[in-house]
């Protein structure tokens, strides 16, 4: 879902200090505590590519209403260290309020915490000091104690009794500065986009995952991993992506879902495995989440700059699904649904989402679901095995009926080489235009199939003749600067088949198309262009940093004057 509207009881807090410090889970803590009061949450993680040292923060943004985007400016400002405060002066406001550890933190005005001595007094490891400043944070924020006791105890299951005694010691020696209102909505799951990824994969009837951690999807398989002895779940971390590719594919012909991770650089060794999938016919989805490049890049920050990359990416021409979801919902229907496509058309399927989505931690509804789901069968198109079989057969929709090893007295031959109907290896000019042909047919039944699904998402004021053209994790903070600008949005979740004419509907009425896009080129207007839909204006941004909110609605308006 996508408010499209100013959000109330608006409250920004961000958290910093040093790797090491524990600033993520210390983050998605002060996530839950507003969880817990009925807020709609959202945080943003940003970290450099160092194993030790460095700056780390997070900005978790609690709202009345759903959001995806995180504010320029912070409410409360947790600094576990100086560099905290220093570098963070421009997110500041006269009425932010400051909590420091007095003992890594100089600041004249604000709450001092002595987490040091806490610390000591307890006989707490360091890492626990940010639980002091969570406890300090919530006395000022007028969080009520029994609040911090269930998150704590249902979210930091280490120590716990141990995090709630260096909490209390903190929270009894601050004052309370800024009363946050309990807004007394039942709590919503708060997960990262990567485990809606994974949820959703498992959904679709993923039974096999294979990756080589790659930041920003690393997460995805350390998720699945815990999760694979409770499912019927294989996850495997071969020794690098091509090995990972392949094995995926040995999954995929011997019968079982199997699933991927990776980024840009893990893809760039994948391609001749996705042309292999393309060529015999093997299904696979591949998750890649975008950072920026070219090359290393920025390893741990966000871009849009892969989409022309995965829709040529791999030699030759076959048919590819690819989806772009923009928040934790769309990342878990279309992850499943992307399991579903691949397999019903046998067709590599590509799951293309961001740092920002892919690390970022989001409320997530279930009511806001579609129940979108996939039949997996064609019509006329039967099964056939035995002494008949032929794998790449020809049909009308260009399907062939899929069997696996160990069929009875079936044999199943693939190959990477062009063939004929049984899979045999051949290098005739008619039978290579006829499988040609085959493999090309079923691109037109998944754009129907595609068509059937709402593929282009329009929010905001949808009768306005200014749009924004937003994908990916931009959705949030494109709906958000609509809201307050009077604007429409128009979001497409599938690139590839691009679905036309749902974008074409979307347009209805569009005099102005503005895109947004973390990338120099403006690649999803390049797309459009390519299909005869001129963009008209562009806002663009390339440092590896997403939109802020007020960031985004200060260019919009420049573009507007």
């Amino acid at each position: 879902m996508c408010q499209g509207v100013v959000p109330l009881n608006d409250i920004s807090v961000l958290i910093g200090g040093k790797a090491g410090d524990g600033i993520n889970s210390a983050g998605l803590t002060i996530a839950h505590l507003f969880n817990y009061l009925g807020y709609r949450v959202y945080m943003y993680f940003d970290y450099p590519s160092l194993i030790k040292g460095g700056h780390n923060f997070a900005i978790v943004r609690a709202s009345e209403h759903k959001t995806g985007a995180h504010r320029e400016t912070a409410d409360f400002l947790l600094a576990l260290n100086n560099d905290a405060i220093t570098l963070h002066t421009g997110m500041m406001r006269p009425d932010t309020e400051i909590i420091y550890d007095s003992g890594n933190a100089t600041k004249g005005t604000g709450t001092a915490v002595a987490v040091t001595d806490i610390l000591a007094r307890e006989n707490a490891l360091p890492i626990m000091g940010n639980s002091a400043i969570i406890g300090a944070f919530a006395k000022a924020a007028g969080i009520q104690w029994d609040v911090i006791e269930d998150v704590f105890s249902r979210h930091l299951l280490k120590e716990t009794g141990k995090n709630l005694a260096v909490a209390r010691k903190a929270y009894d020696v601050a004052h309370t500065k800024r009363v946050v209102p309990v807004i007394g909505r039942e709590p919503l799951p708060v997960i990262t986009g990567n485990e809606a990824i994974g949820l959703g994969l498992i959904n679709g009837g993923m039974d096999a995952y294979i990756s080589y951690p790659m930041t920003p999807t690393s997460n995805l398989l350390h998720f699945l991993a815990e999760q694979a002895p409770h499912l019927p779940l294989t996850v495997v971390h071969p020794e690098n992506e091509i090995g990972v590719i392949i094995m995926a594919l040995g999954f995929a012909y011997a019968g079982k879902k199997a699933a991927v991770g990776t980024s840009g650089g893990g893809f760039c060794l994948m391609t001749e495995g996705l042309s292999f999938a393309g060529q015999s016919e093997i299904p696979v989805v591949i998750v890649l989440g975008q950072r920026t490049g070219p090359s290393t890049g920025l390893p741990t920050y966000t871009g849009q700059s892969d989409l022309h990359f995965v829709l040529h990416a791999g030699q030759g021409e076959f048919p590819r699904l690819i989806v772009a979801p923009g928040d934790a919902e769309e990342s878990y229907e279309w992850s499943s649904l992307a399991v579903q496509l691949a397999w019903k058309y046998q067709v590599p399927a590509i799951i293309l989402g961001d740092k920002t989505l892919n690390e970022g931690t989001y409320s997530f509804d279930r009511n806001e679901l579609e129940g979108y789901h996939i039949d997996p069968g064609i019509p006329g198109e039967e099964p056939i095995t035995g002494d008949g079989y032929l794998r790449y057969r020809v049909t009308g929709s260009g399907v062939s009926p899929l069997a696996v090893p160990g069929t009875p007295g079936t044999v199943v031959k693939v190959t990477s080489y062009t063939h004929n109907e049984e899979g045999i290896s051949t290098e005739d000019a008619v039978i290579s235009m006829i499988m040609a042909e085959k493999r090309n047919k079923k691109a037109a039944g998944l754009l129907e199939e595609i068509n059937r699904l709402e593929a282009v998402r329009t929010y905001g004021n949808r009768t306005s003749p200014v749009a924004l053209l937003a994908w990916g994790s931009n959705k949030g903070v494109a709906c958000e600067v609509a809201g307050m600008l009077g604007l429409r949005v128009i979001q497409p979740v599938v690139l590839s088949p691009f679905p036309l004419r749902q974008m074409k509907e979307a347009l209805s009425g569009v005099k102005r198309l503005i895109s947004v896009e973390d990338n120099i080129e403006g690649q999803l207007g390049i797309l459009l262009a390519t299909h005869g839909i001129r963009v008209d204006d562009q806002v663009l941004k390339y440092d590896g940093r997403p939109f802020p909110v007020g960031e985004l609605r200060e260019k919009v308006m420049e573009v507007l004057k």
